[in-house]
C-alpha cells in the first residue's frame, strides 16, 4: 500500500517482467472421427497474455485446430496494453508475437463481445469442442478497514487502467495526455510504500529497487532501524536474488552510497499494518492513516507479522491500495471458488465440467509474471489436446453458430481486420504527438473506426 503525502496523482510502480523461452517437447496431434481427420474448434475467452498463449499451443501443436479469441472490449492484448507501465516498453514486445498468431488462417478474433452477458458459457460450450476461460482478475483485494472508501483512497489497478488508456478508467493513460499532464503539475513531494513485514520479504524486484533508488532528482528515505542484523542474516544461505536485493537495499539506507539527492522523496515503510483511514478534520476525503506496529514470528516461509500493540498515525492526502486482484465468476454456470477468487480445475480442466478448462489468473490467483503465465497456459493447452484428441464427436460449427445470436442481440463484433484500423488511428494520432500512438479511451469512439 502507498501513502502519499499530497493530494495530486503520480503514477504508482508496476512490476516489470521478463519472457523466457519455453522448450515445447510436445508433438503435433492429428484427431481423429471415424477413422477421418476432422476439424477441430476450440475457443478462448479473454486476450490477455493467458489467452494468447493458450492459443498459440493450440494452433503449433495440432495442425487440425481453429481458435476463435472472444474479448469484451473492441481491442486485444489485455494486461499487456493496459497493466505495463509506459516505462517499460521493452515488456509489451510480446505483442508482436501475439499479433503474428493472429494473422493465422486458423484464428479468428472476436472483439467487442462479453461472454456472460452477450454469449453464455452454455452457448459456447455446444459451438465448440473445447472452452477455455482465460479472462484474468479484473476486481481488487480491499483492505476492509474502516475509512477506505473515503475520496482519495484508490486501488492501484485503477491508476494503472487510468495512465495506460482502460476505458473504465479514462476519467482519473503509451500514457495518454491526459494522464501525461496530471503527473507533469503534481504537486506530490513525498512517497511511501508501506509493507506489514519486513526488509528480507518484499516482493519487488532487484530491478524494480534499481530504478526507483537512481530516479533523478529523487532522495531514497529508508530507516536504518528496520535493517538491524540484516547484515548476520546475508551470511546466511539465502538465494542470490534476495541477497542482491537486500544488498541494495542496505546501500540504499543513509549509512549506504546509493540514491540520489532531490527535492522529492520516496521511501519504505515495514512492519506496519493499516487498521484504518483516517479522514480529514472536514471528514471530505483522506487526511491520514492510522497502523499498527508489527514484529516478525517463525521464520522462513512461516514468517508472519504479528500486532506488538502500539501504532502511529501517518498523514497523507493520497492512499493507493496496492494488496493484489482478484477474479470474478464470469458466468453463473461456471463453478467458482469466491473465497480463492477462481475456478476449481486440475491443471486446467474445470472441475465438473467436461470440455470447459481455465488459464491464467482465474486458473491459479493473480501471481507470477509474464513467464509464469506463459508456462501455465501451455500447461492449459496441453491438457485441452489431450482430451479432444480422444474425444468422438461431430465437427462443432464455432462463432458461425454464435454469430447469429450475437447479431440478434445487436452486438457489433470487432474482427483483428477491425482492430488494425483501430490501431491504425492511435498510430496515427501518436505521430502527431511524437509518441508511439494516442489511445482511444471511449468504447463507442473505437466501434466507429473498427467499422471504417
Amino acid at each position: 500500500m502507498l501513502g502519499f503525502q499530497a493530494s495530486q496523482r503520480l503514477r504508482p510502480l508496476w512490476l516489470s517482467t521478463h519472457l523466457r523461452s519455453h522448450n515445447s517437447r510436445h508433438v503435433t496431434r492429428n484427431c481423429c472421427f471415424t477413422g477421418v481427420r476432422r476439424k477441430l474448434h476450440a475457443c478462448v475467452v479473454g486476450s490477455g497474455p493467458a489467452g494468447f498463449y493458450t492459443v498459440q499451443h493450440l494452433l503449433k501443436n495440432n495442425k487440425e485446430i481453429r481458435v476463435d479469441l472472444y474479448e469484451r472490449l473492441p481491442v486485444p492484448f489485455g494486461l499487456v496494453r493496459f497493466g505495463v507501465a509506459p516505462d517499460h516498453p521493452d515488456v509489451k514486445n510480446v505483442i508482436n508475437s501475439f499479433t503474428q498468431t493472429a494473422h493465422s488462417e486458423r484464428f479468428t478474433f472476436c472483439g467487442n463481445v462479453m461472454v456472460g452477458r452477450d454469449v453464455m458459457v452454455s452457448d459456447l460450450q455446444e459451438a465448440y469442442d473445447a472452452v477455455v476461460l482465460s479472462y484474468g482478475a479484473e476486481d481488487d483485494q480491499l483492505l476492509r478497514i474502516p475509512g477506505e472508501q473515503l475520496p482519495g483512497v484508490y486501488s492501484a489497478r485503477a491508476i494503472v487502467g487510468w495512465y495506460n488508456g482502460l476505458p473504465e478508467n479514462k476519467d482519473k493513460t503509451d500514457i495518454t495526455g491526459a494522464a501525461l499532464d496530471a503527473i507533469a503539475e503534481s504537486k506530490i513531494k513525498r512517497i511511501f510504500v508501506v509493507g506489514r513485514r519486513g526488509p528480507l520479504q518484499v516482493a519487488f524486484t532487484i530491478k524494480e529497487l534499481r530504478e526507483m533508488v537512481n530516479l533523478q532528482g529523487v532522495r531514497t528515505v529508508l530507516n536504518p532501524s528496520d535493517f538491524e542484523g540484516i547484515e548476520r542474516v546475508l551470511l546466511e544461505n539465502i538465494p542470490r536474488p534476495r541477497r542482491r536485493l537486500t544488498e541494495l537495499l542496505l546501500k540504499s539506507t543513509p549509512q549506504g552510497s546509493a540514491g540520489c539527492v532531490g527535492h522529492r522523496e520516496w521511501g519504505l515503510l515495514f512492519h506496519r499494518s493499516p487498521v484504518q483511514i483516517l479522514p480529514t478534520a472536514d471528514g471530505e476525503r483522506v487526511g491520514g492513516i492510522h497502523f499498527q506496529l508489527n514484529k516478525l514470528e517463525a521464520s522462513g516461509d512461516t514468517m508472519k507479522a504479528v500486532p506488538t500493540g502500539n501504532s502511529e498515525d501517518m498523514p497523507c492526502g493520497l492512499v493507493l491500495r496496492s494488496i493484489g486482484y482478484r477474479s470474478l465468476p464470469l458466468d453463473p454456470d461456471v463453478p467458482f471458488d469466491k473465497r480463492r477468487g477462481v475456478i476449481p480445475n486440475n491443471r486446467g480442466r474445470v472441475e465438473g465440467r467436461a470440455g470447459l478448462y481455465c488459464s491464467g489468473w482465474v486458473k491459479r490467483g493473480p501471481q507470477g509474471v509474464i513467464a509464469t503465465t506463459m508456462n501455465d497456459s501451455f500447461e492449459t493447452g496441453e491438457a485441452v489436446l489431450e482430451d479432444i484428441s480422444n474425444r468422438s464427436a461431430s465437427p462443432q460449427a464455432g462463432f458461425e453458430s454464435i454469430r447469429p445470436k450475437l447479431a440478434s442481440r445487436g452486438v457489433q463484433v470487432v474482427s483483428f481486420g477491425d482492430w488494425t484500423r483501430i490501431d491504425r488511428v492511435e498510430q496515427e494520432r501518436g505521430l502527431k504527438l511524437d509518441k508511439p500512438r494516442e489511445k482511444i479511451l471511449d468504447v463507442q469512439e473505437m466501434l466507429t473506426h473498427a467499422s471504417g
